[in-house]
């Protein structure tokens, strides 16, 4: 019986972490997906911050500012949703490593010009690889549980601008988003 990754084979363009020079850690010499080896990288303290908005109408952002949304407390439940998200992202991406996170910080702030919620979400570790995945999930988590919370008032909300704002640490050294410098 062959597996599914069989079909790919090597010469298929997929990059490999394992071939000098590609970008793409997450596959083998023969293209197929991996969960990449940390174990030979010391254990630094790594850092990420990132963020996203939920943007809904005037009168739901209304809602979430005046506590009266019929779920209750929406931004302490999207926040501890947030914390959960990033505790969990393992589970939830494929070939995420387990990490012990040392903490996780979660901040809404509610913008009435722009009629959105914005989320962001600092993770840390020491560990042997970085904690994007985890800040990442916590916000899309975060603002998740807002459209869920509010979603009987407003089914049209969107969720945007989900991305990596900072990273600390490891290897390849901190990184800023370009248009944050």
């Amino acid at each position: 019986m062959s597996s599914p990754d069989a079909s790919i084979p090597a010469s298929s363009g997929h990059a490999s972490g394992d071939v000098p020079g590609s970008p793409l850690t997450h596959f083998d010499e023969q293209g197929r997906a991996h969960m990449v080896d940390v174990g030979g990288k010391p254990a630094t303290r790594r850092v990420a911050r990132a963020g996203g908005r939920i943007v809904m109408q005037p009168a739901t952002l209304a809602l979430i500012a005046g506590g009266q949304a019929a779920k209750g407390d929406v931004i302490g439940v999207a926040r501890i949703a947030a914390i959960q998200a990033a505790k969990r992202t393992a589970e939830l991406i494929p070939l995420c490593h387990p990490l012990p996170l040392t903490r996780v910080a979660v901040d809404f702030r509610l913008d009435d010009a722009a009629h959105c919620v914005h989320c962001e979400a600092t993770v840390e570790t020491t560990g042997p690889t970085g904690v994007e995945m985890e800040a990442l999930a916590a916000v899309q988590v975060g603002l998740l549980t807002v459209y869920d919370m509010c979603k009987a008032a407003d089914r049209g909300m969107v969720i945007d601008g989900v991305r990596v704002l900072e990273k600390r640490g490891g290897k390849s050294g901190d990184w800023v988003a370009p248009d944050l410098r």
